[in-house]
C-alpha cells in the first residue's frame, strides 16, 4: 500500500502515510500555459490511498487526476474535508444538489471512500461505493485537554451540534450545553448558553465547521457580557473564510484550533490517526 495526496493534503497525507506505515508517492503537479492542471504521479502500489480536501476548484480537479493515475491500483479515497457536502438538496429550481455532483464524479476508479466529520451523513448516499465518515471529536476532547483549562464548559453552538458537543465532553467528563437564540426585537438577539451559566467559566465552543466566524463571534462578545473567564474555539475543518480568523481574535476568542483536514496555522491536532483506523478495519 502506497499513499498519495494533493497539494493542498501533504500534510495529512504524509501524516496517514506514517501512521499506516506505508510509503507516500511523490506526485507533481504543474500547470499548462491554458490553465489546465498538469499531475503527474511517482511509482505507484496495488493498493493506493489517495488523499485529498476539496478547498477549491483546483483541488477538487487534482484529486480527479490522481485517482484516474491509480487506475490500475485498488484504491481508498480519502477526503478529510469535502466541499459542496453542504449544498445537499436542492432549495430552487434548476439549483444542482452540489454533493450529489461531487460524490458520483469522485466514486468512479475508486473501492470505497471515507470522508471526516461530513456535514450530513445522507451525503455518502450519493456515492455509488461504499463511503464512511469518521468523527474527530475524540480528537477535539484531547486537544481541550492539553489546554490547560479549569473545568471548561463545552458549548455548541447550535442544536444541530449539540450531539458533536456531547462527544467532545465525554472525553473529559466536562459540562456541556449549545447555544440559543433570543430574538429581542427586529434587530437584536441575545445568543447565550440554553441551561448552564457561562459566568465565572472557561468556555470551548465547537462544532464540524468554523467558516465565517460570524455567529461565533457575535456569541463570544455576549458570553463575556454574561461573565465568562475566557472564550476559545475548536472544530474538524477551519476553512475560516472571509476574514473570519481575525473576526474571532477581534472578538476576544483567546484560540482558534482546527485539525488539518484543511492545513494552516490553526490546525493544532491531526486526523492521521482517526483515518488510518478506517482504513485498516473497513
Amino acid at each position: 500500500m502506497k499513499v498519495i495526496c494533493t497539494e493542498k493534503s501533504q500534510i495529512l497525507g504524509s501524516r496517514l502515510a506514517e501512521a499506516l506505515e506505508a510509503d507516500i508517492t511523490d506526485a507533481r503537479f504543474a500547470r499548462f500555459p491554458d490553465g489546465e492542471l498538469y499531475v503527474r504521479a511517482g511509482g505507484l502500489d496495488t493498493e493506493m490511498v489517495v488523499v485529498g480536501s476539496i478547498v477549491d476548484s483546483d483541488s477538487f480537479v487534482e484529486l480527479l487526476l490522481l485517482i484516474d493515475a491509480c487506475a490500475d491500483a485498488g484504491t481508498t479515497l480519502v477526503i478529510p474535508y469535502m466541499g459542496y457536502a453542504r449544498q445537499d438538496r436542492q432549495f430552487n429550481p434548476g439549483e444542482p444538489v452540489s454533493a450529489r455532483a461531487i460524490a458520483r464524479a469522485l466514486s468512479r476508479g475508486v473501492d470505497h471512500v471515507i470522508t471526516v466529520n461530513i456535514h450530513e451523513d445522507s451525503v455518502l448516499s450519493h456515492f455509488d461505493v461504499p463511503a464512511a465518515s469518521v468523527s474527530l471529536a475524540p480528537d477535539i476532547g484531547a486537544f481541550i485537554r492539553t489546554m490547560g483549562c479549569k473545568d471548561p464548559l463545552i458549548l455548541a453552538p447550535d442544536g444541530g451540534a449539540a450531539a458533536f458537543a456531547a462527544a467532545i465532553a465525554a472525553a473529559g467528563g466536562w459540562d456541556c450545553d449549545e447555544l440559543k437564540k433570543t430574538r429581542l426585537s427586529g434587530d437584536h438577539v441575545r445568543i447565550e448558553p440554553k441551561t448552564i451559566a457561562a459566568a465565572g467559566r472557561e468556555v470551548v465552543i465547537v462544532d464540524d465547521i468554523i467558516s465565517t466566524g460570524g455567529t461565533l463571534a457575535t456569541a463570544t462578545a455576549m458570553l463575556y457580557e454574561a461573565g465568562a473567564a475566557a472564550v476559545h474555539t475548536a472544530c474538524v475543518h477551519g476553512v475560516l473564510a472571509g476574514g473570519a480568523y481575525a473576526r474571532l481574535c477581534h472578538a476576544g476568542v483567546r484560540s482558534v484550533a482546527a485539525s488539518d483536514t484543511i492545513e494552516s496555522a490553526s490546525s493544532r491536532f491531526s486526523a492521521a490517526g482517526r483515518i488510518a483506523a478506517a482504513i485498516r478495519t473497513p
